[in-house]
């Protein structure tokens, strides 16, 4: 009797807990964002995201069937991929404590020194520290001001290269097909200018550099020829190249963990190839700026480099890494993030407004209007250049430098949309398929810079709601600190291009607009441009 009594209370027990569990189960259904069908052991989704096809588009189309919210599994890692604005809105404001640091990675290993990078690092201490660093001595407002003549100059030397470059074809064959008839018009790849240009800024601020490594004979200060193969900038800007195209593609040890050790794709073995390389000219350029304040050199201009040792002595440690590392992690994550993305947003731009040839008038028009063509125009100018302004801005909405803002982590559990998210998630924010959301934007595939004439994105101004509608910068506290720069470049680089140049591409083709792989979403083709000057001679002169 007793042993019947006692296999009926242990029964009961047991349908209690299987109810139990049940429930939980249900209820944690109930409350998890909707998740994608096909996932396999292990890999969870990652066979659904391979392929020819970019993983932002992948995803957008997922968005399509399953909502601005949804969970997949990436290997062993489970990430929330959101693309709503009101979602988005969330994550970046009632959860942007929550999702602010960056989950571990191979790059971050590898190339980023072991996490002193802190733009791949995670969120403590030294993040906040190198931020506050970054923002107050590079990238502040004061700090940009006085950047403003360093700025003109190199834009301005840039713009008389290649007026040279087309005054030598004025006895030469052109090679720019039909639309060389004009005089000096000369074929360029300003996809290649557009990055030198845009290197050479930004070394000068960080580093204190100018690309003036190779001799040839077109291009003085830029190296753009064909004896450029073996030389100091080529090796600099292929390794920029691999850099970007590693950090945006994916690696199976960051969310299949034991798999590490065989580098199934060879990106490791590739990651430390790039950070020997990196690391070379980090180095030699670290050790130049010790040797100039041990030698007692003052500069005239000082730069990034100059301003960090002061911070971070020579010989000394911080949170774990040597003052070397941290130096040379940080300015090089500026280089990286300052000029690759930049170059890839002009290059946009350029050829978006070659197969728009009312836009391109209307810049043109715009500029000829607000500064004439006895001038050059300048910063102060672009204030009242809405329409190039717009073009930028509608740029960075059709192809934003960033189409998957980078990963973050969430470091606690939090819930957003109404479903619980828990600690460890990382947050996929699809900002490509939030800029093309025909909810948001009327005719979003197309490019229309008047969109913007009406339209303020300055968080505050209309809303904050307004501002997570349009991310190409990120947003929240881990939000690029550069936009203010990158905009400054963008700006005068394509005005001074398109105030001093008429541009049209060989044989009046169309533009190839494919994209390319990598963090910063390249161009998959060269911009090939036919260029040909349209100011008076004695401007380019000065």
């Amino acid at each position: 009797m007793d042993y019947l009594l006692l296999l009926e209370a242990t029964g009961m027990l047991l349908a209690c807990l299987l109810l139990c569990y049940l429930w939980k189960s249900k209820t944690s259904m109930d409350t998890n964002a909707p998740e994608p069908k096909g996932a396999w052991p292990i890999i969870g989704h990652l066979h659904l995201l391979g392929g020819k096809t970019p993983v932002f588009r992948t995803l957008a189309a997922m968005a399509d069937k399953h909502g601005p919210i949804f969970t997949i599994q990436i290997g062993m890692r489970r990430a929330l991929v959101v693309s709503g604005k009101e979602t988005i809105m969330e994550c970046f404001t009632t959860n942007d404590s929550a999702f602010v640091s960056r989950p571990k990675s191979a790059a971050m290993k590898y190339m980023g020194y072991d996490g002193a990078m802190s733009a791949l690092g995670p969120h403590g201490p030294y993040w906040r520290k190198l931020r506050k660093v970054m923002t107050l001595e590079l990238l502040s407002n004061r700090c940009l001001e006085l950047m403003k003549h360093m700025r003109a100059s190199e834009v301005g030397l840039c713009i008389n290269d290649l007026y040279s470059l087309c005054v030598k074809q004025l006895n030469g064959v052109s090679e720019g097909g039909d639309n060389c008839h004009k005089p000096g018009a000369t074929k360029v790849d300003m996809t290649h200018w557009f990055r030198l240009v845009t290197m050479n800024l930004v070394l000068r601020a960080i580093a204190g550099k100018d690309i003036t490594m190779l001799q040839d004979p077109q291009w003085k200060r830029y190296g753009l020829g064909e004896d450029e193969k073996d030389g100091e900038v080529r090796l600099f800007t292929k390794a920029m190249d691999q850099f970007m195209f590693l950090t945006g593609s994916f690696e199976c040890s960051d969310v299949i963990p034991f798999i590490e050790w065989m580098d199934l794709q060879g990106h490791l073995r590739l990651m430390k190839q790039n950070a020997k390389v990196m690391d070379c000219f980090m180095s030699r350029w670290l050790e130049e700026h010790v040797q100039s304040r041990k030698n007692g050199q003052v500069k005239e201009e000082q730069d990034f480099m100059d301003v960090l040792l002061s911070i971070f002595p020579e010989d000394g440690m911080e949170h774990g890494h040597t003052n070397k590392s941290i130096i040379k992690g940080t300015a090089l994550s500026l280089i990286l993030g300052g000029s690759d993305t930049t170059t890839a947003a002009m290059t946009w731009a350029l050829s978006l407004l070659l197969n728009h040839k009312k836009s391109l008038k209307l810049v043109q028009q715009e500029l000829d209007t607000h500064v004439g063509r006895e001038r050059w125009v300048e910063e102060s100018d672009i204030k009242d250049l809405i329409y190039l302004q717009a073009s930028v801005k509608e740029t960075l909405r059709l192809y934003p430098s960033g189409p998957l803002l980078f990963p973050r982590e969430a470091i606690q559990d939090c819930h957003v949309a109404g479903y619980f998210v828990p600690k460890g998630t990382r947050l996929i924010v699809n900002a490509w398929k939030l800029q093309h959301d025909p909810r948001v934007w009327t005719d979003p595939h197309e490019f229309q810079p008047e969109r913007f004439l009406h339209r303020n994105v300055k968080a505050g101004e209309k809303g904050r709601e307004f501002e997570f509608e349009y991310l190409p910068f990120s947003s929240g506290r881990r939000s690029c600190p550069g936009a203010r720069m990158a905009y400054q470049m963008m700006h005068l680089t394509l005005a001074r291009l398109l105030q001093g140049f008429d541009v049209a591409t060989p044989m009046n083709e169309a533009v190839d607009m494919s994209e390319g792989m990598g963090l910063a979403l390249p161009k998959a083709t060269p911009l090939e441009v036919v260029v040909s000057p349209r100011l008076n001679r004695e401007l380019y002169l000065q």
